[in-house]
């Protein structure tokens, strides 16, 4: 039996690229709602990013999506993508202000069009000063020192991941969901506006935070030390067959199970006894963990820590991420196909406990839907094919990027 998710029956336009706001409009798909992506004549550039095909992005983000593509620069597109705007409960956007002012996309106009909309712009600055400013995932990592923490030899680096996009499109949910409940209660709503910033502060207020407490009780701004640093014990160990472990050493009471699982003198030692003390003896201890793990297999430590009750996970490549048994337990994963090939997507957590039973379309060509939404909105059969021949929508294009020769070339070198 299926359950109903909490956003059947609405309709989200998303108007976007890359992450933030598609990352945003994937969540509301995931709770239930239609998303119409819209897309220029090239496409999100996440269509054309591996082998002159699409990423990870693309499909993990756009399956469940229906694609409509429009030339918003041409006024027949303008008016096809109105239309369309007139019959949506929620558009998502992250275009950068001055082309959300330019191609007619901000909340003034959109309301006009559309009083009900709930309008959500995830942008790089909030209100203030540089809010015409550009910001991306580094920038919002360089700006609320999470950069200066992370470096490759000595250089300020990215983390890798865009995680402050997907904070931001998390986020970007939250402010849609809250406006819904306003809106429900009949009282007046405001435009969703999501900071790259402003959220870089909110993810990094505990450590700044810190920083100020420290300085108020020292007299200086000395900082928490990063991550597992600030706990001697608590990372990444490698093994004797050269696998990786990481240990949970939080507690005193973690440093004594780990002790006695790996029959080491130091549970007896009660000078190491104290989180404080072990802090203090840093590298005493770190070399006491990276010894006894390294004496053992990796079967040998995961046998001892869990017949003693010791916090720990393998440190995983990418490749074998979705091997464990708890990441294969139904509805945690769903099968995406795309042109042949078959992908195991994780799903959206905590939706229902049946979400294996709820169907999903696959990530769709660039302009699979166009006709077929424009019609829905209202737009006559002589109207789309007019806008056709203006070049102001593009219909489906199966064969916009060319994996075919490349998946051969790859059969061929296997």
């Amino acid at each position: 039996m299926q359950h109903p998710r909490p956003l059947n029956g609405r309709r989200v336009i998303e108007l976007g690229t890359m992450l933030a706001a598609p990352f945003a409009s994937h969540i509301l798909s995931q709770l239930g709602a239609e998303v119409i992506k819209v897309e220029p004549p090239r496409g999100d550039p996440t269509r054309s990013l591996v082998r002159g095909g699409p990423s990870g992005t693309f499909i993990a983000y756009s399956h469940g999506k229906k694609s409509v593509c429009i030339d918003l620069s041409k006024p027949e597109g303008r008016t096809a993508f109105q239309k369309l705007l007139a019959t949506a409960d929620v558009l998502v956007h992250n275009l950068a202000p001055k082309a959300a002012r330019k191609l007619g996309v901000t909340p003034e106009i959109c309301k006009e069009i559309n009083p009900d909309l709930i309008y959500c712009h995830i942008r790089g600055y909030a209100e203030g000063p540089q809010e015409n400013d550009l910001a991306s995932n580094p920038v919002a990592e360089a700006s609320s020192g999470v950069m200066e923490g992370n470096r490759t030899n000595g250089r300020p680096s990215r983390l890798g991941p865009s995680y402050h996009d997907q904070f931001a499109g998390a986020y970007a949910v939250i402010g849609v969901l809250s406006s819904l409940l306003q809106k429900n209660a009949g009282n007046e709503v405001s435009p969703v506006e999501v900071g790259l910033y402003e959220i870089g502060l909110h993810v990094a207020a505990r450590d700044l935070v810190g920083v100020q407490l420290k300085t108020q009780l020292l007299g200086k701004p000395e900082r928490e030390p990063h991550g597992e640093f600030s706990m001697p014990g608590y990372g990444a160990y490698q093994t004797s067959d050269e696998r990786w472990i990481y240990l949970l050493m939080l507690t005193d009471a973690h440093w004594l199970k780990f002790c006695t699982a790996m029959s080491l003198p130091q549970a007896n030692d009660e000078h190491l006894a104290t989180l404080r003390n072990r802090k203090k003896a840093r590298e005493q201890v770190e070399d006491i963990v990276k010894q006894a793990v390294a004496a053992c297999s990796y079967d040998e430590v995961v046998a001892k820590l869990s017949a003693a009750g010791v916090g720990f996970t393998e440190v995983l490549p990418l490749e074998r991420v979705l091997e464990p048994e708890q990441a294969r337990q139904p509805g945690k994963l769903r099968d995406v196909g795309l042109r042949g090939l078959e992908f195991e997507v994780p799903e959206f957590p905590c939706v229902t406990k049946n979400t294996a039973a709820i169907e999903t379309l696959s990530p769709p060509e660039l302009g699979e839907h166009t006709l077929e939404v424009l019609e829905s909105a209202g737009l006559s059969a002589e109207e789309c094919q007019a806008m056709l021949e203006a070049d102001a929508v593009v219909a489906a294009q199966p064969d916009s990027f060319p994996w075919a020769p490349v998946r051969e070339k790859a059969k061929a070198d296997a």
